[in-house]
């Protein structure tokens, strides 16, 4: 679920966005102890009810419900994809089944919080594309082509789902930091998408189809570290070490020793736009 993402585009097309929701005490009260009343999965929900609240006096801009409609597309992608694996028999093996079921009902989750929240500004949301799970672009024929009969395929289609979609946070942070109620509840849910990403790299490691950390380790002009050549793009620019014009990897450790490419790279998530996931994806497993 790439809600960071989503605000930072809503931002981009509507200036006032924060001026609609930051001045609403209540509301950032409200959201702020809503976390010790009821499970993280209710929280995409009341911030469903947060964007009704700051565009309930205007019908919504075509260009924010059109920002919504993107992340929905991504969400059905996911939510499909899960689906489609839960249901395939034989493919899922019963130790695995508790991680990928409740994957797939926060993915579900997500898709319904975003037809809602699309319906609440007064906006049409899109029907789900046509997906080709094997990235054939409806040929059904494409280099995933075992991925519901293959759970080795299966897992790393859904690590690199996963990790993607984690990386678009990084680039909104930093504009909902003067937005409590926003950036409470995305955090939220932002937790739990990156629980996913490892939870996922967790089980290719345990099946030993790939030695890797539950975290993203880059290597110096290698981004990714899944052992699948074919989404390289999916992790460019992952390798990077410098943050704040600081080189993170020549910083010392306890040892008195710099902590180094893979250290350094791992300690942050690089950022992906809108542009860039639709590169990745239209054309491949979004029928084009």
């Amino acid at each position: 679920m790439n809600l960071f993402n989503i605000v930072e585009e809503i931002e981009k097309v509507d200036p006032e966005f924060n001026e609609r929701v930051s001045p609403r005490r209540d509301a950032i009260k409200n959201i702020t102890s809503f976390g010790s009343k009821v499970a993280v999965a209710a929280l995409p929900f009341a911030l469903g009810g947060l964007f009704k609240k700051a565009y309930a006096a205007t019908p919504a801009a075509a260009s924010v419900t059109d920002v919504l409609n993107y992340a929905l597309t991504l969400e059905y992608l996911e939510s499909y994809f899960y689906n489609q694996g839960t249901a395939a028999a034989g493919l899922i093996p019963a130790s695995d089944k508790a991680y990928i079921a409740d994957i797939t009902d926060d993915e579900n989750a997500h898709v319904k919080f975003l037809q809602d929240v699309i319906k609440q500004l007064g906006g049409t949301p899109v029907d789900s594309p046509k997906f080709d799970l094997t990235a054939g672009n409806g040929s059904g024929n494409g280099p995933f082509k075992d991925v519901l009969t293959n759970y080795q395929t299966f897992l790393a289609v859904s690590e690199t789902f996963e990790d993607t979609g984690v990386r678009a946070y990084k680039g909104a942070a930093p504009s909902l930091l003067g937005n409590q109620v926003v950036l409470t509840a995305a955090l939220s849910i932002h937790a739990v998408e990156a629980r996913h990403a490892s939870a996922i790299r967790y089980l290719r490691t345990i099946r030993g189809y790939e030695e890797i950390a539950v975290w993203i380790n880059s290597t110096a002009g290698l981004g990714n570290d899944t052992g699948i050549a074919l989404v390289n793009g999916n992790y460019k620019g992952e390798d990077n070490v410098m943050q704040g014009g600081l080189d993170v990897s020549k910083l010392m450790d306890s040892n008195g020793k710099p902590i180094g490419q893979i250290d350094a790279s791992a300690a942050f998530d690089e950022p992906l736009s809108m542009q860039d996931v639709l590169d990745l994806l239209v054309g491949s497993f979004i029928v084009h």
